[in-house]
């Protein structure tokens, strides 16, 4: 082989290679960029995979075919070009797209819901297509002799992968961190132009004037784009994109709240002097007064939360039980840093602990008074929070009197996920009680280590009223009583082995995207 084969087949692995990286990047990249307003449930993501994976298969049939009718380097890095330019102005052109779709998400307007998401999947048709090409392609042109066509196609397939490979990691780990999701699609384009410039001057010389405008194209309308925010939502004070979330702050009348995704749900609440919020953190507090009269002042020894967001609950709790020692998992990094900039969460009795929270329980040392549980990614709440083996993991926390509580997603007409949630509880602890938040989609579900009935709050809330206590603790407790709903009898357990966690989720909210039913606040 001499020299001027050596460097065309270490071009062709490269591009190979990098095309690998690119196809995953993209699909990756997908998620994230249709995340920020669909949310990122597994509707989105087998959407997105499914789809995906239809483009390459189009795209490895052509490939081979194009490849046989004009098997010469110019045509395989013309189309490496293209394939670049196309997955770089991806999201450009969805931009305003997605922005359209922004209002349609927060009014539940499903036919310009499901049109969007679509429309964006479709503008990855022609360069997933083209990436699926390159190699069958690449293989066309590494061939010399018969002989070796299966030993060339499995060099070609394996420098893919390892490509791939690649692609699975940077994107997620560092790129869209660091520079936001659609600068990573245009790095990762302009990698990729970059190979095809390269062979097309190797191949052809002049022929790469023909594709030069392409980098200053991309580079030109990425500056003049994504000097934009992602959203402009009314209200909004920050956003940023962090190795698991889009993050929004939003002030409205003088109120925080912290979206994340696709902003349907409020993950924390702030205003100075704002104690009660009148939403899903205010009945956490009616933890500890679901058992006997504690002693005053001893109601919480210690608490844990697990789904710490912008820490509503941990200062809630802080300004009504004292400084009692907090922990707080959060496995967001990002939002911890919001929680502290925006949400004062500087409480120093609070301790901030980046981890998953199960993973971070299991390793507490610490036995608490009540453990309360509000984590969720929408619409799920992460399975691996709502099985047997996890509250038993909690009831191994919890002190000989503690509590835990849980906010358990639902709809007017369709509570099987409160349901099982309540038939798990009840596999290890002896009382379990609900609670509906009015004007929403959320239910309080206590457990306790003790058994316990709702006159034990009646007898709280005697107490309470008679000492004149906190007027948002009597509040809590009154709010909590009228709204409590009976204790279904369900036969159904979660298990580490079998949780339909996000398929239950998935036929509650595809059940009421279908009814239209827009009666309930949000």
């Amino acid at each position: 082989m001499n020299g001027l084969d050596r460097n065309h087949n270490r071009l062709l692995a490269l591009s190979v290679f990098v095309a690998g990286m690119v196809t995953l990047a993209l699909e990756l990249s997908a998620a994230r960029l249709l995340g920020n307003v669909f949310g990122t449930s597994n509707l989105v993501w087998a959407n997105i995979i499914g789809l995906i994976l239809i483009y390459l298969t189009v795209g490895y049939f052509i490939g081979g075919r194009w490849a046989d009718r004009s098997p010469f380097p110019t045509t395989f890095y013309g189309l490496l070009a293209w394939a670049a330019f196309l997955a770089g102005v991806i999201p450009l052109v969805a931009r305003p797209v997605l922005r359209s779709a922004v209002s349609a998400v927060e009014t539940l307007d499903a036919a310009v819901m499901v049109g969007s998401f679509l429309a964006v999947l479709i503008l990855f048709s022609l360069p997933v297509v083209l990436l699926g090409c390159v190699s069958p392609f690449a293989i066309r042109l590494s061939i010399r002799e018969p002989s070796h066509a299966g030993r060339v196609s499995g060099r070609m397939y394996a420098i893919s992968t390892l490509g791939a490979i690649l692609g699975t990691f940077l994107p997620v780990l560092w790129l869209i961190p660091a520079v936001g999701t659609a600068r990573t699609f245009l790095i990762f384009s302009l990698a990729l132009m970059a190979v095809a410039l390269i062979g097309l001057w190797q191949a052809g010389g002049k022929r790469v004037l023909r594709y030069a405008w392409m980098p200053v194209v991309l580079v030109g309308w990425s500056w003049l784009a994504l000097r934009q925010p992602i959203k402009s939502t009314a209200g909004q004070i920050y956003e940023d994109e962090s190795a698991y979330n889009y993050i929004q702050v939003v002030e409205r009348d003088g109120v925080r709240y912290l979206l994340l995704n696709e902003g349907q749900g409020i993950h924390s609440v702030y205003a100075p002097g704002l104690t009660a919020t009148y939403g899903t953190w205010d009945y956490f507090l009616a933890a500890p007064y679901w058992n006997e009269a504690p002693t005053p002042g001893e109601e919480v020894e210690r608490l844990g939360i697990v789904g710490l967001a912008g820490g509503t609950i941990a200062k809630q709790y802080t300004e009504m039980f004292g400084p009692i020692p907090i922990d707080g998992w959060e496995i967001d990094p990002g939002v911890t840093e919001v929680g502290r900039q925006f949400f004062a969460m500087n409480e120093p009795n609070l301790n901030v602990i980046t981890a998953d929270g199960r993973w971070g329980l299991a390793r507490s040392r610490e036995r608490y008074s009540v453990v309360g549980i509000d984590a969720y990614r929408l619409p799920y709440i992460p399975w691996q929070l709502t099985t047997r083996e996890f509250f038993e993991e909690v009831r191994a926390h919890l002190l000989p009197d503690g509590v835990v509580v849980i906010n358990v997603g639902r709809t007017t007409d369709d509570r099987r996920l409160v349901d099982g949630m309540v038939g798990t509880l009840e596999s290890v602890f002896p009382s379990v009680h609900v609670v509906d938040v009015p004007a929403t989609f959320n239910s309080i579900i206590f457990a306790t280590m003790l058994p316990t009935d709702p006159g034990n709050v009646v007898e709280n809330l005697d107490r309470l009223a008679r000492q004149k206590s906190d007027p948002l603790i009597i509040d809590v407790l009154v709010r909590t009583l009228g709204n409590l709903q009976p204790t279904p009898d369900s036969p159904v357990v979660f298990t580490d082995d079998r949780a339909p966690i996000e398929q239950l989720t998935n036929a509650v909210a595809l059940r009421f995207l279908l009814a239209g039913d827009m009666d309930i606040l949000r």
